[in-house]
């Protein structure tokens, strides 16, 4: 997946590759012109905003966050249940090829209830009221549990389509905080249980949990609130994103976890 540097307006800068340099090679045409039209996409993005650009939001601007928020101990005891397997869940770079520019191992786990059109009706069983929880969330895009292991550190990076807004609901948050957060641009934000955080991960930002217990949060991506005619362009673009080999990756690789994980369960309860 290309990463679209940014510059201090958030303005699109110039294209990089996954690992962040000049790819060597000259993309082919039909590269280009998506390219082309994903920079269009962005100035228009941040020309038509209902929102503003900033990169943390006051959740004042979303009056659905009180209700998620409001709704988080049930999220947490469903939560509670997934964490039995931890130790089986997907580190994030196993399901989406393009995270090993950021990890490499098993310190970032997920467990992944939706995402760009894929449903994971398996995982939502397991979590019926997470589900429908976010169901109070416009646009809603992506949901899934992610789970920061102890030390665990993401270098700074950035989104790759400023279309889309992120939001992190703390769900196990361990002490001390001050040694764990995430940096959005210059703003630091340290998870708490039971608040959500609003940010766009189209500007440049990083993670850590040092301490050395887990970290947990609901991770939740939406369609950025937009006038005529972005909010339709970005319709479009982030319903396309479906067909791309990424998102069609990521799904095959999740489906072939889902099997094992499963199967596995099953199996123990068969015995």
């Amino acid at each position: 997946m290309t990463i679209v540097e940014q510059n201090k307006a958030g303005e699109p800068a110039q294209q990089f590759g996954t690992a962040g340099i000049a790819p060597m090679a000259r993309p082919s045409a039909v590269t280009r012109f998506f390219m082309g039209v994903v920079a269009f996409a962005e100035r228009l993005n941040l020309k038509f905003t209902k929102v503003g650009n900033p990169p943390i939001y006051d959740k004042a601007v979303f009056p659905w966050a009180k209700e998620i928020e409001k709704e988080w101990p049930a999220i947490r005891a469903e939560l509670d249940k997934v964490l039995t397997r931890k130790d089986e869940l997907p580190g994030f770079h196993e399901l989406a090829t393009d995270v090993a520019t950021i990890s490499q191992d098993r310190g970032w786990k997920t467990f992944l209830l939706a995402g760009y059109g894929f449903k994971s009706e398996n995982n939502i069983k397991q979590c019926p009221e997470t589900w429908r929880i976010c169901q109070k969330i416009p646009g809603l895009i992506t949901v899934m549990f992610s789970i920061f292991e102890p030390n665990k550190h993401l270098p700074p990076h950035r989104g790759p389509y400023n279309g889309v807004l992120r939001l992190h609901l703390g769900l196990i948050v361990p002490e001390p905080r001050e040694q764990l957060g995430i940096r959005v641009e210059k703003d630091v934000y340290r998870w708490k249980e039971g608040e959500a955080v609003i940010f766009d991960d189209a500007f440049e930002h990083e993670a850590w949990n040092n301490t050395d217990k887990t970290r947990v949060v609901l991770f939740v991506d939406f369609r950025k609130p937009l006038a005529f005619p972005a909010n339709l362009i970005n319709w479009l673009l982030l319903n396309v994103a479906v067909f791309t080999p990424f998102i069609r990756e990521g799904m095959d690789n999740q489906k072939a976890w889902e099997k094992k994980f499963y199967e596995e369960a099953e199996a123990l309860r068969n015995r």
